[in-house]
């Protein structure tokens, strides 16, 4: 019953984040600005660092950043891909997606930790939860910025608020090895890196140059920083 509850708070942190930049899409902008930190944030501050602390027994720093960088560079090929096609919506379908993927690793994350132990699992929890706002935030964004229609949002934030309920029922019929999931964390740390410094900085930058996008891109950034290091201490 506590992980199904812990369940229902993440779907309702990225529901809540998203009908907010629904909101608020004429101040979208700055929205997408501290999305940028926040997606940037996430990377640094959380996948990586996670990711070096559960593979430390089986890869190096080099190997887990390598995957990292894979994970950029892969994404960069897919994106040009699609951009050569000309085909702008499914381009914010592909990142809605991936962020989507990342809150089903979320869910799972928070289930893996309560098989190991429950303070370690009620930090983890903590921690997915405290980004998870920023998810629902960035996966309406990313839609409505790549040409999507309000309802084509909605069922994505929909889809990104259930995935991470998703994976913690998922870890209940099975136990992942800290070797495959330390890859997974990096992989999609790189995937976030791209979404955010290719396409959220410049979307929110380019029709706005003021201070106060920038502002707002550092106070995404500097939101996740904190929220993370509270929970880690």
């Amino acid at each position: 019953m506590l992980l199904l509850a812990i369940a229902l708070a993440t779907f309702t942190c990225t529901l809540a984040g998203g009908l907010l930049a629904l909101r608020l899409r004429d101040q979208l902008h700055l929205i997408l600005g501290f999305s940028a930190g926040a997606v940037i944030g996430v990377a640094f501050f959380d996948l990586i660092p996670e990711a070096i602390t559960l593979g430390d027994k089986y890869y190096s720093p080099f190997a887990i950043l390598s995957w990292s960088a894979l994970g950029f560079l892969s994404y960069l090929v897919m994106d040009r891909t699609l951009r050569f096609h000309r085909e702008a919506a499914p381009r914010g379908f592909v990142a809605a997606g991936v962020l989507c993927a990342h809150s089903f690793i979320d869910g799972a994350a928070i289930g893996l930790a309560f098989q190991t132990s429950r303070n370690v699992g009620f930090i983890v929890a903590i921690a997915v939860l405290a980004h998870d706002f920023s998810d629902g935030i960035n996966t309406m964004n990313i839609v409505i910025k790549n040409r999507g229609t309000r309802a084509q949002a909605i069922r994505w934030l929909v889809m990104d608020a259930i995935a991470p309920v998703l994976g913690v029922i998922s870890t209940f019929f099975f136990t992942l090895p800290n070797s495959l999931f330390s890859m997974a964390l990096g992989l999609f740390a790189g995937f976030f890196l791209y979404i955010g410094a290719s396409d959220l900085i410049p979307e929110s930058y380019h029709a706005h140059p003021k201070f106060l996008t920038t502002a707002m891109t550092l106070a995404g950034a500097a939101v996740l920083y904190l929220a993370i290091a509270l929970i880690s201490r």
